[in-house]
């Protein structure tokens, strides 16, 4: 690497060669015209071979000069064409994901958009998945998946923590039965997630009430399906209140009291640990990550 000419000369010489002008190449390369001349009379001694003659109107190649400028015109050209290829890898590729279904209805689908806008020419195919993945009998590269954070063979990212709080369509209260505190939810049925089952229990214990006190609703494979049950008026659901904000806003769904259940499972990005990480994955990762730490500081 010793015996060759610093980087910076052999870029000043090639500009100055195309233009056939210190001040041209001064211009592009955003410097001043002396330091183009000191950079080639640097690069001309390193050679020991005079590449320019000047004249007071303009320089001109020395045969030395048109002989050495043609491999470093295409050394350059190499080197543009390698990192534009690089940079396009970068945002291209295909990505299969699979995702809760709450999170990928009601938080990632209404942002995709931003991804297909910062990524056009990744190919991205998602699924819905309830329960964990197995990596090695499909061709799913990442997921999403809500729990502890803890899984065999899986490297997790941490994206957002569980947010479950009360919601009911106001019109399943009764006037001579309203909700004011949590025990008055006692005369309404609660939706319950199938693999979910303690999750009222624990809510309810966090407030010290008994749980066998209040009525069980009708079970659901989802989160989003307690939801819509709730939204249809059959019952009372613990939501993510984020997820479930259209409903909120166009109030077929209300927040009864935003006391959230303390636990400790979140959403998390997931993949294999032996599983190389492309480039499509990083970026997805990276976007991703970024959107929730945008949004939790908004």
């Amino acid at each position: 690497m010793n015996r060759l000419p610093p980087l910076n000369s052999l870029r000043c010489f090639e500009s100055a060669a195309r233009h056939g002008s210190f001040n041209k190449a001064a211009k592009e390369l955003s410097v001043t015209p002396s330091a183009i001349s000191h950079q080639i009379k640097g690069l001309e001694g390193f050679l020991g071979i005079e590449l320019f003659r000047r004249t007071k109107r303009k320089v001109i190649l020395t045969e030395a000069g048109e002989s050495y400028l043609k491999p470093i015109k295409s050394i350059f050209e190499q080197l543009e064409s390698a990192t534009s290829e690089l940079k396009s890898q970068q945002k291209s590729g295909s990505l299969r994901l699979a995702v809760a279904p709450a999170f990928l209805t009601r938080w990632l689908m209404p942002r995709m958009e931003s991804f297909q806008e910062s990524y056009p020419d990744i190919e991205i195919e998602i699924s819905s998945s309830t329960g964990l993945v197995d990596f090695s009998a499909n061709d799913i590269d990442m997921a999403v998946y809500f729990g502890s954070g803890e899984w065999e063979g899986i490297e997790a990212h941490y994206l957002r923590p569980s947010r479950l709080a009360p919601v009911c369509n106001p019109r399943l209260i009764k006037p001579d039965r309203p909700i004011n505190k949590p025990d008055d939810m006692r005369f309404y049925p609660l939706l319950h997630v199938t693999k979910r089952k303690d999750e009222w229990n624990d809510w309810l214990k966090q407030h010290d009430l008994d749980p066998n006190q209040f009525r069980r609703g009708l079970m659901f494979s989802s989160g989003s399906l307690t939801a819509g049950a709730a939204a249809q008026g059959l019952g009372i659901s613990l939501s993510d209140p984020e997820l479930v904000m259209p409903e909120i806003v166009d109030g077929t769904l209300r927040v009864l009291f935003d006391q959230h259940l303390i636990t400790d499972k979140a959403f998390y990005l997931v993949y294999e640990k032996r599983r190389s990480v492309t480039p499509a994955m990083l970026a997805f990762k990276e976007w991703i990550i970024e959107k929730m730490v945008v949004e939790d500081e908004g």
